[in-house]
């Protein structure tokens, strides 16, 4: 379902507490469309991903080393960009409406004579207790649920809330923003007749896979959430429906939460495999030790595109190529049919998929994701003789595939290359400093090439002790490079796709538990 999105109007969007499947459909849709969406810290910055291309995004939040930005010049910034007719999302962690101060940007916006609308988000109180497995109201324990805020104003120190009331009634206690004011809460909590035996929850992190749950009771949770190094964002329960958790407790159970796992790939390339290991749990670090510039001779381009129905076989050997190519003949033609009958092989399921994304079919993909398995599925396929084949490439392809195809094969082979490789900047990754500091439980090498990306930015590094991370493979190539640089392999995949890979990897950490 698509939403029609109005310039000049400004969308208060909920973001949820994190996780990017949470959004509804209509804030996704809205978000896909605008113009400039001005949002906060507590937002997973994932979710920037489904801007297009030439939206603005406006960061107000406050981050390391960073004040916030006044709430009043947000108010002014908001009315500022809506009077330059485009549309605008206010994006906000959880609901815009629940301890947040969408109210004063809406009375900004109604003097201003500026329309708007409001898109609610999950809370972080309902999606955090799912996701610990807490049943926040529960028949026969709580049947009714309280919010409460541990830090009501921006510039105040302390409470106007007097905990000691709600001690006395049966709801189950949900508190945002509470960690810095627990103390204090918990004594007067104490003071107003709760048991110092009544379970309580602080859930930090919620519904991220880096997720972590202290579980202990009234008298004790100072203690142990200060043992455990506990910090915002996190969210405080209070009463008896925490001791269900374990009944309910589905995502911490996943089997590689907890395991931080580093894809050393462009977000792009990346972006299948995380997924599919965020599925079951893992904290991914994604890490563009390369990136993917275009680069190609435009002579070339023209004297392919102007013969381009004599190739009886267009082969693409990655999804960057297949994205670049049809971009190209768009330019030039603007019609997919200038391709003419040409069939496509593609080297694996991510780039086959790529070419479908153009509504194209792919006629040939070998069951192993290799140059070797691609060129025996050809010449297995039909006799290659004489026979004209259009190979996209990158700079960093072997020659492997050429060659077979024109030896082998007797093909006609011509080659196009339209990227490179460039070594990444990675002195402002987030991921990369994680890495640094902390190592990881795996690495995961989907090709020989980004083993040598890796080894050339980690050859300094020099991580604490213990820390050292593991190696995958996801199939024999990458296994020999890893052997040349003298890098143990933990585990390799049988088959060289990602769904083995991920199974392989699974089977790794349940049998080294």
């Amino acid at each position: 379902m698509t939403y029609r999105v109005q310039k000049g109007l400004v969308y208060l969007v909920g973001a949820g507490p994190g996780d990017p499947g949470l959004l509804s459909i209509k804030a996704k849709s809205i978000l896909e469309k605008a113009d400039i969406v001005i949002y906060d810290n507590l937002v997973n910055p994932k979710v920037l991903e489904w801007l297009k291309p030439e939206a603005r995004s406006i960061f107000v939040g406050k981050s390391s080393g960073q004040h916030s930005i006044p709430q009043e010049e947000i108010n002014a910034l908001l009315v500022k960009e809506a009077k330059n007719d485009v549309s605008i999302v206010r994006l906000k962690g959880g609901d815009p409406l629940v301890f947040g101060r969408a109210g004063e940007e809406v009375d900004t916006l109604d003097s201003a004579g500026i329309h708007y609308e409001i898109v609610p988000g999950i809370t972080a109180a309902i999606a955090c207790a799912a996701y610990a497995g807490i049943p926040i109201s529960q028949r026969n324990i709580s049947s009714s649920i309280i919010f409460l805020t541990g830090h009501e104003n921006p510039e105040k120190t302390s409470l106007n809330l007097d905990f000691k009331e709600y001690a006395k009634s049966n709801a189950t206690l949900c508190i945002y923003m509470g960690i810095g004011q627990l103390k204090r809460i918990v004594g007067e909590l104490l003071e107003g007749g709760l048991n110092k035996d009544t379970p309580v929850a602080i859930i930090e992190n919620g519904t991220y896979v880096k997720q972590r749950s202290c579980f202990s009771t009234l008298s004790q949770i100072i203690e142990d959430s200060e043992a455990m190094s506990i910090k915002a964002p996190a969210i405080v329960f209070v009463g008896d429906v925490v001791n269900s958790r374990s009944q309910y407790n589905w995502f911490e159970e996943k089997p590689l939460f907890g395991k931080k796992i580093l894809v050393p790939r462009p977000r792009k390339q990346a972006g299948e495999l995380s997924q599919l290991l965020e599925n079951y749990g893992a904290d991914v670090l994604e890490v563009p030790f390369i990136d993917i510039q275009e680069d190609y001779n435009r002579d070339s381009i023209t004297n392919v595109f102007t013969d381009i129905t004599s190739y009886e076989w267009i082969v693409f050997t990655s999804s960057n190529g297949v994205d670049l190519f049809f971009n190209l003949l768009d330019k030039a033609y603007q019609d997919i049919r200038s391709i003419g009958l040409s069939q496509i092989a593609t080297v694996g399921k991510a780039t086959a998929r790529a070419v479908r994304n153009h509504k194209l079919k792919v006629s040939l993909m070998p069951e192993v994701a290799n140059s070797n398995a691609l060129a025996d599925a050809l010449i297995e396929h039909q006799t290659l003789d004489n026979v004209k084949i259009l190979l996209v490439t990158g700079d960093k392809n072997s020659d492997v595939l050429f060659k077979r195809l024109q030896d082998e094969g007797r093909a006609i082979v011509d080659r196009l290359p339209l990227y490179k490789n460039v070594r990444t900047d990675l002195s402002e990754n987030e991921n990369f400093q994680r890495f640094k500091e902390s190592g990881a439980d795996c690495v995961l090498f989907t090709s020989s090439s980004t083993v040598h990306n890796y080894v050339e930015a980690t050859k300094s590094l020099e991580f604490p002790k213990g820390l050292n991370p593991k190696f995958g493979s996801i199939g024999v190539k990458t296994s020999e490079t890893l052997r040349k640089h003298n890098m143990p392999i933990a585990f390799e995949s049988p088959k060289a796709n990602l769904d083995n890979f991920v199974v392989e990897t699974l089977s790794y950490f349940r049998n080294t538990k």
